[in-house]
């Protein structure tokens, strides 16, 4: 088991390395597979032993070997959070098409949360990896016999409320129309409670360091909202069942 968890968490690693470049190029309207991996300061390309996730940023001090440039912290980080979902979930659900539902669902969540951390804007080219896989394994549901109608009804909630949030929160700028694409892409892979779990758990979250923030005197200071509708998701996705029935027991 211990070796099954070693290999989860590696290839977790490996996705999270594709995924920083995901992350760079996609906001640079860059192509994804072309050019290969190179410093993004000297344009170096980088050596096969330069690409090893998250080792080969520790044996090389966080420098690049040609200009010794600083290298963002940010790529380890991406390669080891993704290693750890991919863990988390596999933990969770074991061998099972949910794993990889949930998997790659969370893949697409950790790309959108990253760039829109660093330019504050969702892309659609994103998103769209989001609406085709959920349409995929909303298919695979529905024919192991899962209800049209519920995974309807999981659309229509992010829909219905986070639409209406959209609508009177536009002059404000506080929630983009990019944020309900996550949550709508989302849902298609959600049940109708967990989605609904989400909702409430990624506004708590949001709402937290909004109140962080005004507390600092940075009231005025942009808050990228999609990490937190994807804490809120693997949040639900991990924990929603048994915040639920928590909250069941709590009022009944």
């Amino acid at each position: 088991m211990i070796i099954i968890m070693a290999l989860i968490f590696i290839l977790g690693i490996v996705f999270g390395s594709f995924f920083n470049v995901c992350i760079y190029r996609i906001p640079r309207e860059e192509s994804i597979t072309y050019p290969a991996s190179h410093c993004t300061n000297c344009g170096r390309v980088l050596k096969p032993y330069e690409l090893v996730p998250i080792l080969s940023y520790i044996f090389q001090g966080g420098k690049c070997r040609g200009c010794k440039e600083k290298i963002s912290p940010i790529y380890p980080f991406v390669e080891l959070l993704t290693g750890i979902v991919y863990l988390i979930i596999f933990l969770r659900f074991g061998f099972s098409v949910e794993s990889l539902k949930y998997i790659f669902l969370c893949s697409i969540l950790i790309i959108s949360s990253m760039i829109d951390i660093n330019t504050m804007e969702v892309y659609f080219k994103v998103s769209m990896a989001g609406f085709v896989g959920g349409i995929i394994f909303s298919v695979l549901d529905i024919l192991k016999g899962s209800d049209l109608k519920v995974k309807v009804l999981s659309i229509l909630i992010p829909l219905l409320i986070m639409g209406l949030v959209y609508i009177v929160s536009k002059k404000y700028d506080g929630f983009g129309l990019g944020d309900l694409e996550v949550y709508l892409f989302s849902a298609l892979y959600l049940s109708p409670k967990l989605i609904l779990l989400s909702i409430f758990l990624s506004i708590i979250y949001g709402g937290v360091l909004a109140i962080i923030l005004m507390l600092l005197g940075k009231r005025k200071m942009h808050i990228p909202f999609v990490p937190f509708i994807a804490f809120g998701v693997f949040t639900a996705i991990i924990f929603g069942n048994q915040i639920i029935q928590l909250y069941l027991n709590l009022i009944l």
